[in-house]
């Protein structure tokens, strides 16, 4: 999961930034970092006509983005075969000036356009899941019971060649004129970060906490 060939050019008329260009990134480096760091992604696509946007989690497979969902998810099925605009976001920070105007939030974003397929063959669809459990856990997947064939015809799985994307992030403080700079109000950055907390064991509990769970902070494995 961890190839990243920077010879495939990311940037399209589509893709490409209309504002704010040197906030933008069209490199996979870039682009692969964000989406190990961030497992919640939004996919949007037309529904009958009607705009739809769908939360679930996505993992990276070479050059290739998978997302999965229910078999059963009229959303998730309609998604497939048609072009979908996936996006993933990750806050770091609201930012504070001294105007209304020049407040802003520090963040890294993300947007991939495409035409997503669905994955059929019962042993593609084991491995895809497979590798998003390697992802968020890493050696976790052998140790679980064994997936059935039931489970895996509810599971649908849904993967898209990662061809036109791009990156926008903001970082620091504000970007104020100087004038505003004497107005008598504090002005800064107030920090945000996400943090696994302890874990929480089930009740019925037969196995000791993992060590690879103990003090787990998502992206540190990335």
């Amino acid at each position: 999961m961890s190839e990243i060939r920077d010879s495939l050019p990311l940037k399209t008329d589509r893709s490409r930034l209309r504002r704010a260009h040197a906030k933008g990134a069209h490199d996979r480096a870039s682009l692969y970092a964000l989406l190990a760091s961030v497992p919640l992604c939004h996919i949007g696509h037309l529904d009958e006509g009607a705009p739809i946007v769908t939360p679930t989690l996505q993992w990276r497979e070479g050059d290739r983005i998978y997302w999965h969902g229910s078999s059963k998810s009229r959303a998730m099925l309609r998604a497939a075969d048609q072009p979908v605009c996936l996006t993933v976001t990750r806050l770091d920070g609201l930012v504070l000036a001294r105007s209304g105007f020049e407040h802003s939030v520090n963040h890294a974003s993300a947007m991939l356009f495409g035409t997503p397929s669905l994955v059929t063959d019962p042993g593609r669809k084991r491995h895809h899941l497979k590798a998003m459990f390697d992802h968020l856990y890493p050696g976790r997947w052998d140790q679980l019971r064994p997936m059935n064939d039931l489970e895996l015809r509810a599971t649908a799985v849904i993967g898209m060649d990662i061809s036109e994307a791009s990156v926008k992030t903001r970082a620091g403080p504000s970007d104020e004129p100087n004038e505003d700079r004497s107005w008598p109000v504090w002005a800064g950055t107030l920090p945000i970060s996400w943090q696994t907390g302890p874990a929480e064991p089930d009740a019925d509990n037969l196995a000791p906490l993992p060590e690879a769970l103990s003090g787990y902070q998502f992206g540190r494995q990335a």
